[in-house]
Order: C-alpha cells, then sequence, then structure tokens
C-alpha cells in the first residue's frame, strides 16, 4: 500500500495553482479598469492581464477535471478570447484616438500622430473643447 503523493494529486495541486493566478490576474484586470486614468490606460487592462487570467483558470479547470468535454469547451473559450479581445481593443483604440478623446500627456510616444500628419488627415477638435461635431465626418470612417 503506497501512501505516496499520486500524479492526480500534483495535477489537482498545480490546477488550483492555475486557478489561483488566473482569477489573480483578472482581478488585477479589474482594478486596473477602475484606477487607470485613461481610455488607452484601461483597454490595456482590459484585454492583457484578463486574457492571459482566463486562459490559466481554464487550463487550471481543465488539469482539475481531466476530462475530453471540459478539454473542448475550454479550448473554445480560450480561442474565442484570443480573437475577440484584440479585435475589440483595436476598435475602442481607434475609436478613442480619432474623436481625439486620448490624453496625449500621458503618452510617452505618439507614432500615428505623425504618420496621420504626414498623410494629411487631422483629427476634429476633442469633445471637451465643446466646439461641436465637424462639418466633415469622413475622419470617422
Amino acid at each position: 500500500m503506497s501512501t505516496g503523493v499520486g500524479v492526480g494529486d500534483v495535477l489537482d495541486l498545480l490546477g488550483a495553482f492555475l486557478v489561483l493566478l488566473g482569477c489573480f490576474l483578472c482581478f488585477a484586470a479589474a482594478l486596473g479598469l477602475l484606477r487607470f486614468p485613461d481610455v488607452v490606460s484601461r483597454m490595456h487592462a482590459a484585454t492583457k492581464p484578463q486574457t492571459l487570467g482566463l486562459i490559466l483558470l481554464a487550463g487550471g479547470v481543465e488539469l482539475s477535471l481531466r476530462s475530453w468535454a471540459a478539454f473542448g469547451t475550454l479550448v473554445l473559450i480560450g480561442a474565442l478570447q484570443l480573437t475577440t479581445a484584440p479585435v475589440s481593443a483595436h476598435l475602442v483604440g481607434r475609436t478613442v484616438y480619432r474623436t481625439d478623446q486620448v490624453r496625449h500627456d500621458l503618452l510617452a510616444r505618439d507614432d500615428l500622430a505623425t504618420d496621420l500628419k504626414a498623410a494629411g488627415f487631422e483629427l476634429g477638435p476633442a469633445p471637451e473643447d465643446g466646439t461641436g461635431p465637424a462639418d466633415d465626418d469622413s475622419r470617422l470612417s
């Protein structure tokens, strides 16, 4: 009769560790959403640690459950998260930049402004300027 630690016990401990680590990253992402000052910083917090946290959480659940049905479902969840988070972050970032809602004082470097200026693209007034929408809204498309 063996009293040693089995493979199942090690997988359960590793699964619990991954679940805790994933929960910590998701919590850090939620704190970032509450504490960061501008949309670009919040967007980063909403996509980067949250995606990794969800994948770690799913991996930990799979190590604990060890079933093919759970594996397929968790792979699907991870794949959907990896494909939708970057796209939504890109669209939010594009909209924020094009409507001039970026806090330029917080940017270390703004390569897009240089490229847009070279292309002859000008941003309209920021919403806090109170000047109303521009006559030509082609910049939003």
